[in-house]
């Protein structure tokens, strides 16, 4: 496990240079000494190449195409987040700007719980399940503790394998609470990433810190928390000291390095054990078989359920396929910016219904451009997949 390396001080230099001339200076920087770094390993650079791989040997001396960043671009682009606090925006901004109020003042950037879980459950939920509790193929948010790091799987040759691993979550394993902010902001939604104003990125990140139960300066998030530059300081997660070697050596950036090339040149890391290449198990293979101490036969066969949240729902007012469309469709067919058509948009579902009903249904099912058969969710039947596409289609009229 490894901390996040510090970049203060490199990223205000990769700031105060043009990016054509950087991205020359950085090809060419390890043939200077004649030596190239590549996952905190140490490579002699030979004819032009480090192993298999080139590197420029051209000369950079005058290269310079196009023109130095303005500080509103600069600052439009600028928008990782560090640990301890760098770059955490104090105002909301847009296109580099910072936006303004009703008053003429700059906006402050603050989002609550409360508004986060409404964020949440309108564009995370469809893929991260309610309360961060996991979707497939989607991680799990929340959840899980620190002591189920040290749950790791054993070989079933040990004398007591183990069967739970560890559970990695926001609450669990995160070292930083900036991490999540600057992830949010920069690559979520997954379908329209970088959407999200400050203040959004705020209240998204207070809803995820209150269901991970972490608390600010010692107090509990409940939903009237609200979430800004100033308090976001006080946030320690649980295992800001569960990673190693240490590379956040911000008063001489290159130990971090040094660290890391140490415990990747440390072969006891890699494991000791004794090779074997037959009768490597001595013991009865039967008592080494991880088996579950519940009884499943009286719910085994039972059909899986598609409720994804704990309020009941009134039956008489879910029309067919509605369930089933917020569950596998909506992330895309209710959001403009993917491109596919929107449920409730008139014109744009009688241009698709133009085609006759049964070519929308083949296109649905075997998948059309860069929808995927079936939404990507493989599990629905034909007759399930034709219900949701007959309610998109009425819900459109």
């Amino acid at each position: 496990m490894f901390k996040l390396e510090n970049t203060k001080k490199l990223k205000v230099t990769l700031l105060s240079v043009g990016l054509s001339a950087l991205l020359a200076i950085s090809a060419n920087a390890s043939t200077k000494n004649d030596v190239a770094v590549d996952g905190a390993v140490k490579y002699p650079v030979k004819d032009g190449k480090y192993g298999p791989y080139h590197v420029n040997t051209q000369s950079i001396k005058g290269y310079n195409v196009g023109r130095t960043a303005t500080q509103t671009e600069i600052a439009a682009w600028n928008k990782d987040v560090m640990y301890d606090g760098t770059g955490l925006p104090e105002f909301d901004m847009e296109k580099g700007k910072v936006v303004l109020d009703e008053n003429g003042k700059p906006k402050k950037a603050e989002g609550s719980v409360e508004w986060g879980e409404e964020l949440y459950d309108a564009q995370c939920a469809m893929c991260h399940g309610d309360f961060g509790s996991g979707g497939k193929g989607y991680p799990t948010l929340a959840g899980g503790t620190k002591e189920s790091l040290k749950l790791q799987r054993l070989n079933p040759a040990d004398e007591h394998p183990n069967p739970d691993s560890p559970v990695k979550t926001i609450g669990s394993f995160w070292p930083y609470a900036s991490t999540l902010y600057w992830y949010i902001q920069d690559s979520m939604p997954f379908n329209h990433p970088k959407s999200l104003t400050n203040s959004e990125t705020y209240a998204l990140t207070a809803y995820l810190l209150s269901v991970n139960g972490i608390t600010i300066d010692g107090e509990e998030l409940d939903d009237e928390s609200v979430l800004n530059k100033e308090n976001f300081l006080k946030i320690k997660m649980p295992n800001e000291d569960g990673f190693y070697p240490e590379v956040n050596t911000p008063e001489n950036p290159q130990q971090g390095v040094k660290n890391m090339t140490a415990l990747l040149s440390d072969p006891k890391i890699y494991g000791t054990g004794t090779r074997c290449m037959k009768d490597c198990i001595k013991e009865d293979v039967k008592n080494l078989v991880l088996k579950i101490n519940v009884d499943l036969k009286d719910s085994a066969g039972q059909p899986l359920s598609t409720q994804r949240s704990w309020p009941q729902t009134d039956t008489k007012t879910v029309k067919a396929g509605q369930t089933e469309y917020e569950t596998n469709c909506a992330s895309c067919h209710a959001n403009a910016a993917i491109g596919a058509p929107v449920l409730g948009d008139k014109a744009a579902w009688e241009k698709v219904t133009e085609k006759g009903l049964d070519k929308v249904y083949e296109n649905g099912i075997n998948g059309i451009n860069a929808m995927p058969p079936k939404g990507g969710n493989m599990d629905l039947s034909d007759e399930k997949m034709k219900e949701i596409i007959n309610y998109m289609i009425d819900s459109s009229k």
